[in-house]
């Protein structure tokens, strides 16, 4: 009788944690993630010194020899992203998306110095892909709205050193340009410490404000409203979750399409850092 208890102990006791190994190991691929779609937001300056933005950065020709090859590299590394979309700066039904690119598939277009197409049309060529996408949405920002009120409050002293140091960032990163790379450039804008500086400069225009008139914040809730129009656009393009999204886009809207894309579950957010090795 003896024998036989200790028989029983033995296979209720040793078999136990087999038995609850195989359960947890069956709970866990229930609770396995789901697939979800990749998205690159890259920050880029704009190449061609368009001049549209309060505050420009001053880029050397893209054209040149030098700079060419840079561009290169560039393509190099965004391709191990591997992107099954890319997404740029221009509107869906942009004309120039929908006749440039495919002139330029057929060798009938020479790429301007804009970044859409340096970066843009040449990563999707190397890739095969055959459509660009626009994902630009408009937006309201009262910026001479936020000057006014700081006017009228005797805050424009404190209004223009803020403006002195958004200048004085986008001085540096003209100058750093100047002795980099285009991808050291890139990495430097795109990096995590540079992307919350830009973002706290629209939060210190925000302080410009009172209840009743909430000139500065007004302003970064019209940003914010373009940018998540941006990402809707964005959104609109995942087909499936195994879709990567590359987005092409001015610096400016780098931390705010970040932040939202990071707040999405459905999405996975990647960095340009990561693909640097």
């Amino acid at each position: 009788m003896r024998k036989q208890l200790v028989a029983l102990f033995c296979l209720v006791f040793v078999g136990l944690p087999i038995a609850l190994g195989q359960e947890r190991a069956a709970l866990s691929g229930s609770l396995q993630a789901p697939a979800r779609a990749e998205v690159l937001v890259l920050g880029a300056y704009h190449m061609a010194n368009p001049g549209h933005d309060i505050f420009n950065m001053h880029a050397d020709d893209v054209l040149a020899p030098k700079r060419q090859a840079e561009i290169v590299q560039v393509i190099a590394i965004l391709k191990k992203f591997n992107p099954t979309k890319i997404a740029v700066e221009r509107d869906s039904g942009d004309k120039r998306l929908a006749r440039d690119y495919p002139d330029y598939l057929a060798g009938k277009y020479e790429l301007t110095r804009n970044e859409i197409e340096q970066i843009g049309y040449r990563l999707a060529k190397v890739l095969g892909l055959k459509t660009i996408y626009g994902v630009d949405a408009d937006g309201e920002f009262p910026h001479p709205r936020v000057i006014k009120y700081a006017k009228a409050t005797g805050r424009s002293k404190e209004f223009d050193a803020l403006m002195a140091d958004m200048g004085a960032m986008i001085k540096t990163q003209s100058g750093y340009l100047a002795s980099h790379t285009i991808l050291e450039t890139l990495l430097y804008m795109n990096s995590d410490d540079k992307v919350a500086e830009a973002v706290g400069y629209y939060y210190r225009e925000a302080h410009f404000g009172e209840e009743g008139d909430w000139a500065g914040a007004d302003l970064v809730s019209d940003w914010f409203r373009r940018n998540m129009r941006i990402y809707s656009n964005i959104v609109q393009l995942a087909d499936s979750p195994n879709e990567r999204i590359l987005v092409v886009y001015g610096a400016g809207h780098l931390g705010w399409l970040r932040t939202i894309f990071a707040s999405d579950p459905t999405f996975r957010l990647r960095k340009l850092t990561e693909f640097v090795k």
